[in-house]
């Protein structure tokens, strides 16, 4: 298997629909990461949309993996401002986005549990509260999850430069 992604030292995974609105946050954070940041040599993003169950199945049979991965999603944190970023642990995904949005998250929350106990890689979720989810096709990012992309973007490279701050509360300053 060839994988040249799973190569690089730390691998940045956006996920979601972009044509369900918010949830289209990740592949947004990973657009903007390509076009206005300058991503460290050993780290690579990739928009995975809906299919990141399938890259995380390839890194589980992978005889090399990156030694850090973070995956940027939208979700419903329940009492957080939309366009709040946290960073979550993979017990704190809801039930409700896993059934939801169930083309990419289960068993993604296994594979995702196994890749953090049973390898040495640092599993990172990070997280924006969104401010809707549409039953219906409706692409486009409300106002405060857009504004949250480069936020999002600004952490992001701060965990790769190792210069992450984090705030009282699990958010991000």
């Amino acid at each position: 298997m060839n994988l040249p992604y799973l190569e690089k030292e730390c691998l940045i995974l956006g996920c979601g629909n972009p044509l369900l609105g918010d949830d289209g946050f990740g592949p947004e954070v990973i657009q903007r990461l390509e076009s206005h940041y300058r991503l460290p040599d050993f780290a690579f993003a990739l928009d995975v949309g809906t299919a990141i169950r399938d890259i995380l199945f390839d890194m589980l049979l992978a005889a090399e993996r990156p030694r850090q991965l973070i995956v940027v999603d939208a979700m419903d944190l329940g009492e957080a401002q939309p366009g709040t970023i946290r960073e979550i642990r993979i017990d704190q995904m809801q039930a409700a986005k896993i059934v939801d949005y169930s083309l990419h998250q289960f068993p993604t929350t296994n594979m995702l549990q196994e890749l953090a106990e049973a390898t040495a890689i640092d599993v990172r979720l990070l997280v924006a509260q969104v401010a809707q989810l549409p039953d219906v096709v409706q692409p486009g990012l409300s106002l405060p999850i857009s504004r949250a992309v480069d936020r999002m973007c600004a952490q992001i490279m701060g965990i790769v430069s190792g210069k992450a701050i984090r705030a009282a509360g699990g958010g991000y300053v």
